[in-house]
């Protein structure tokens, strides 16, 4: 048994003991004071060492264990564990060249352990612009609620008083869907992934905005699908080349961005979206509306889905990009049959969705904070894109169209922007070059910036350099 020494426990701290203990173990066993293989004190032994109840030690060794610090030997007891050390993680490479910057390495550099906390790639808002109270709030209500609710499966078309929420929601926006017609999702990214598996066979193929959200494009080539882009405008899609192409290709869908698109944070006219409408009936073709960015749009926009009925349309939103991306609920609103389909090919491949996440949306809904806390996020960009496109056009960077809501903004930097973000992340920092936002992955001399990102010194300093030097 290993001689361990009392470690200094205090009970005016208000970090509970069992955490003290946990934190000081491993603090020892990183150290390596305590050896791999060296027996730990019995429960007992170390609670009377310490003066703490074995029923706090307990929790501390299981903890312990759970974090890979100790083995449980049964009829042994506790023992430390042999930890692999962590490698050092080696300077982050630059591309070699515009080749290498593809879908996977945006995703890669977004979502990896590193300080890009409020990079100008990010396609996220910052922690601190969220409501992160709100979501603690109603994590805590949950967990003081009866716990076998929580312990099963979700229903198939999700959380039954998030969809009734979102059936007032919705008619805020004059769609009419009821809850049966409305299927929760992880995130719209499982939404287009559910609607293009359902709708589509290998070889079909799928229309998109061009430029357009770049992670549906490699998911769609994955299924076989063949991805073709029309041209965006300022006020939604180029109809004459959408007419070309959807009478060459017969699409099974046509995925569009109808407010706030990304990457440019214009939308749709009433007039160009009745005519997609039309031509979606000419030819055939499924409208996909992702409307993810929704809640950000100041008032009222011209959505497909509430001059279609969810007949040719179908709908998609989430709540990523305004209250938590980490919760992960999205939804699917479509017709009665297309919703009972997806529903089907849901439980497919996940079962259900998890409605931890849904019922904490559905709480911060119903409580009714959440429209303040968007007249907050809304305030707060609107006071920061003036003085960000001031800050661009000073760099010699044009912003066309000049958003006058969201929180992107389309530049061209009239270079080859994949050489910007190779140049950027050396610097740590992420961008988002405008050929990944294209189905054809080109190089351009556009890129997508986040707006709250550019008040960041480090952002700044660096576009300076990169652009004036």
């Amino acid at each position: 048994m290993t001689n361990t020494p009392a470690f200094a426990l205090s009970r005016d701290s208000s970090e509970a003991l069992a955490d003290q203990i946990v934190r000081s173990v491993a603090a020892r066993i990183d150290e390596r004071l305590l050896r791999p293989g060296a027996r730990m004190p019995s429960i007992r032994q170390f609670a009377a060492t310490h003066g703490v109840s074995p029923f706090t030690v307990v929790a501390s060794y299981d903890r312990l264990v759970a974090q890979g610090y100790l083995d449980s030997r049964r009829g042994a007891g506790f023992f430390v564990r042999e930890r692999a050390q962590p490698a050092e993680r080696p300077a982050t490479a630059a591309p070699a060249g515009a080749s290498t910057l593809d879908v996977a390495w945006l995703i890669r550099n977004m979502f990896r352990q590193s300080p890009l906390q409020l990079s100008p790639g990010a396609g996220v808002l910052p922690a601190d612009w969220m409501d992160g109270p709100a979501v603690a709030n109603a994590l805590k209500s949950l967990s003081r609620q009866n716990s076998a609710g929580l312990l099963g499966y979700g229903a198939p078309h999700g959380f039954l008083p998030l969809r009734q929420q979102l059936q007032r929601k919705l008619a805020e926006l004059e769609i009419e869907a009821p809850p049966e017609h409305i299927v929760m999702t992880l995130g719209v990214t499982q939404a287009l992934d559910l609607v293009a598996r359902e709708f589509c066979r290998p070889g079909d193929t799928v229309l998109v905005d061009d430029p357009a959200w770049f992670l549906m494009f490699g998911s769609f080539a994955a299924m076989g699908l063949n991805v073709v882009g029309v041209r965006r405008l300022a006020d939604g899609p180029d109809l004459e080349q959408l007419a070309e192409l959807a009478a060459l290709h017969r699409p099974c869908l046509y995925v569009i961005n109808s407010v706030l698109h990304n990457p440019t944070s214009t939308s749709i006219s009433a007039p160009k979206a009745f005519q997609v409408l039309r031509l979606a009936e000419q030819f055939g073709f499924t409208v996909v509306e992702d409307d993810i960015y929704a809640d950000l749009h100041p008032g009222s926009a011209t959505r497909l889905a509430a001059l279609d009925g969810l007949r040719q349309v179908i709908y998609l939103g989430g709540f990523s990009k305004s209250m938590a991306p980490n919760l992960r609920v999205g939804f699917i609103a479509a017709s009665g049959e297309r919703a009972r389909r997806l529903a089907d090919r849901k439980m497919l491949a996940t079962l259900t969705t998890s409605d931890i996440g849904e019922r904490v949306v559905y709480k911060i809904l119903s409580e009714g904070h959440y429209r303040k806390h968007l007249d907050r996020v809304r305030s707060r960009l609107d006071a920061v894109r003036p003085g960000a496109l001031r800050q661009l056009e000073l760099l010699g960077l044009r912003a066309d169209p000049a958003p006058s809501a969201g929180m992107f903004i389309w530049v061209d930097a009239g270079r080859d922007t994949n050489e910007l973000a190779a140049r950027a992340m050396r610097e740590d920092l992420l961008l988002a070059p405008g050929s990944l936002f294209s189905p054809n992955q080109l190089p351009s001399t556009r890129m997508r910036l986040n707006v709250a990102a550019l008040q960041d010194p480090a952002t700044s300093g660096f576009l300076e350099r990169a652009l004036i030097g």
